[in-house]
């Protein structure tokens, strides 16, 4: 990079895999298994399971921010969150939402869009109740999106719930829980020599996954 932020040199060519014509005979959650356990392999990475949430507000304005998936299986993936934080109002406005997962060290990506829906109050408290005690207080404490004064806020609110939750355990708060986003897409991304990358997407008709190879 120059010193006028010129980044026109900065490349590296892609040269660790490649997604043959196999593949488009898997099932989308078969192949995102297989690369997520790769990325768990890859002790270079040090959360494989940190995604890009994208969502869109009642303005019709997108916004991304890094989220951590907590589950997956052929139902769907599935974090958690403040249900009032901006994230979880957007939702309510536009269930249509896109996950990315990015493994630099593989010259991976993973796109999945779908629609998002909270999980059951059950399995929500049952995630909560196997979080360690800091990050139940934290959920509590957070008002997640709103404008506070200072982070001493939030710090003295923490202690105070520390001292308060060291004699009585600390129940889920009731805006506070999972979302599941079922896929209707899939689009694998390998990054290849050339710049001419593997794209495969897989796109849900009916209770099929058609696949298509796509151009890069």
């Amino acid at each position: 990079m120059n010193k006028n932020g010129d980044l026109s040199n900065l490349r590296k060519s892609y040269e660790k895999g490649l997604i043959s014509d196999e593949f488009k005979s898997f099932s989308p959650f078969f192949i995102f298994k297989k690369w997520f356990e790769e990325a768990i392999k890859d002790t270079t990475i040090l959360e494989p399971n940190a995604m890009i949430l994208s969502t869109i507000n009642n303005r019709q304005q997108p916004k991304s921010r890094v989220v951590l998936l907590k589950k997956f299986d052929l139902d769907g993936y599935t974090f958690f969150t403040n249900y009032n934080s901006d994230k979880g109002r957007s939702i309510v406005n536009n269930d249509n939402v896109c996950l990315n997962f990015y493994w630099a060290s593989l010259e991976k990506q993973i796109i999945i869009k779908g629609k998002a829906s909270k999980i059951s109050e059950n399995e929500s408290n049952d995630y909560f109740n196997s979080r360690p005690l800091g990050s139940q207080i934290g959920a509590i404490v957070s008002n997640q999106s709103e404008i506070i004064e200072s982070r001493d806020v939030l710090e003295r609110k923490f202690n105070e719930l520390n001292n308060y939750y060291s004699k009585i355990k600390p129940k889920k708060p009731a805006n506070w829980g999972g979302y599941i986003v079922k896929p209707d897409l899939f689009e694998f991304w390998q990054g290849r020599k050339n710049r001419l990358h593997d794209r495969l997407e897989f796109k849900l008709d009916g209770n099929i996954w058609i696949s298509h190879r796509l151009s890069p």
